[in-house]
C-alpha cells in the first residue's frame, strides 16, 4: 500500500477519475460471512488477543485510539474506551457495507494486550507490569487499494462530488450511487466529511499519482459514528450506537417526495437527500437479502449487547432489540415508493 501523501492528483485528473468511479460491486449478500468479516490479510478472528508495542503517534479525530505496531512491518490502529461508541458502531458498519457491495475499511473487533501504552489509559483497561490489556478494543485495517488524492486538498471526496459520476462515462449508475446515499441515511452516518470519503484505485498497481486508473472506487472510510441518530455536533452519546436515537429516527424526512432523514451536522457534506427509485428499490433488494442469523450475528460480532446507554444508566440493551430495529428501518425502505421504474439497479 502505497503512501497517499506521495501521491498527488492534478485537479483534472481527479475529475476524470470521479466521473469514471464505480461505489458498488455486486456480491452474493445471504452467503457472506457476518460474524469473521471480511477475509482479508491481516484480519483478526471475533475477540483474538493482539499484542502491540505501542507508537507515540498524532492520530486525527476525537475518540480514543492509539497507534500500535504488532510488527515492525504492521502498524495499526487501535480504537479502544468501554463508552467509546465506534469500537461498537464501526464493528457493525463496515461490515453491513461490506455484505452489501460498498466499500469500508474493516474493523475488527479484537482484544488488546498493549505493551508500553501510557499510563492515563489504565482506567480503560487491566493494568499490569509494562503493559494494559483492553478486553474491549477494535483494529482497522484498510481496504485492497491505493488511495488517490488531489493537489492541495484534504484527502477524501464530498457527497455532491458522486453526482458528478457519470455512468456513459462508466461510472457508476444513478441507482448504485442513490442506494450508498440511502444506506448512510439507514446507518445515520452524522460524521460524514469529506476525510470520511476515500477515492481508491482497485488496480493491482498503479503509477505515478493513478491517473491512467482503470478502476476508481468511492468508499466511506470511517462509520463508527453510526447506529445513532445526525447531530449538529457529531455526540459520540447521541449518534454511535444508540438504541433509542437509532430506532426513533425515521428513513423519510418526507416519504412522499422521497427526500431521506439525516440532519446536517457541521462538518457533514451529506443531509437530507433525495431518493430515487432505482436507488431505493436497490438498497431494499439488498437488504432484504440479509438472513435473521446475519442480523443476529452483526450485533453480536460488533458487541453491542456490551454498549451501556448514553451516562451509564441502566442496562445495555438486548442484540433482540438491535435485529428489531434494523427490520423496521429496513421495511420503511421496502414498503417506499419514489416514482415511476426510477432508474436500471444492475447494468
Amino acid at each position: 500500500m502505497d503512501d497517499p501523501s506521495s501521491r498527488r492528483l492534478k485537479t483534472s485528473e481527479r475529475a476524470e477519475l470521479i466521473k469514471r468511479a464505480q461505489v458498488w460491486k455486486a456480491t452474493d449478500v445471504s452467503s457472506k460471512d457476518i460474524k469473521s468479516g471480511p477475509d482479508a490479510k491481516g484480519a483478526f478472528p471475533p475477540g483474538e488477543t493482539v499484542t502491540c508495542d505501542y507508537v507515540k503517534e498524532r492520530l486525527g479525530g476525537n475518540s480514543p485510539k492509539f497507534a500500535c505496531a504488532i510488527a515492525p512491518n504492521d502498524k495499526v490502529k487501535v480504537r479502544f474506551g468501554r463508552a467509546n461508541g465506534e469500537i461498537y458502531a464501526g464493528v457493525a458498519a463496515t461490515r453491513l457495507l461490506w455484505a452489501l457491495g460498498f466499500g469500508a475499511d474493516p474493523l475488527y473487533p479484537v482484544r488488546v494486550v498493549c505493551r508500553g501504552c501510557p499510563a492515563e489509559f489504565a482506567a480503560e483497561g487491566d493494568a499490569a507490569p509494562g503493559q494494559i490489556v483492553f478486553d474491549l478494543a477494535a483494529i482497522e485495517r484498510k481496504m485492497p487499494g491505493h488511495e488517490l488524492v488531489g493537489p492541495g486538498m484534504d484527502p477524501g471526496w464530498t457527497w455532491p462530488e458522486l453526482d458528478r459520476v457519470d455512468e456513459g462515462a462508466g461510472g457508476a449508475m444513478a441507482a448504485q450511487r442513490d442506494a450508498l446515499k440511502l444506506l448512510a441515511v439507514f446507518l445515520q452516518h452524522t460524521d460524514n466529511k469529506q476525510e470520511q470519503q476515500k477515492l481508491l484505485c482497485l488496480d493491482e498497481k498503479i503509477e505515478g499519482a493513478g491517473a491512467g486508473c482503470v478502476r476508481p472506487f468511492m468508499m466511506i472510510h470511517d462509520v463508527g459514528m453510526t447506529f445513532g441518530r445526525a447531530n449538529s455536533f457529531n455526540r459520540d452519546a447521541l449518534g454511535s450506537a444508540n438504541l433509542e436515537q437509532w430506532a426513533g429516527t425515521p428513513i423519510w424526512r418526507d416519504a412522499k417526495h422521497c427526500v431521506a432523514s439525516l440532519s446536517q451536522s457541521q462538518t457533514g457534506t451529506l443531509a437530507d437527500p433525495v431518493i430515487l427509485e432505482g436507488g431505493r428499490k436497490l438498497l431494499a433488494e439488498l437488504l432484504g437479502q440479509l438472513t435473521d442469523r446475519q442480523l443476529q450475528d452483526l450485533f453480536e460480532v460488533a458487541r453491542f449487547g456490551n454498549r451501556s446507554p448514553p451516562g451509564g444508566a441502566g442496562a445495555a440493551a438486548p442484540v433482540s432489540a438491535w435485529v428489531d430495529a434494523f427490520k423496521h428501518k429496513r421495511e420503511e425502505i421496502a414498503g417506499g415508493s419514489c416514482g415511476g421504474s426510477g432508474n436500471r439497479v444492475i447494468g
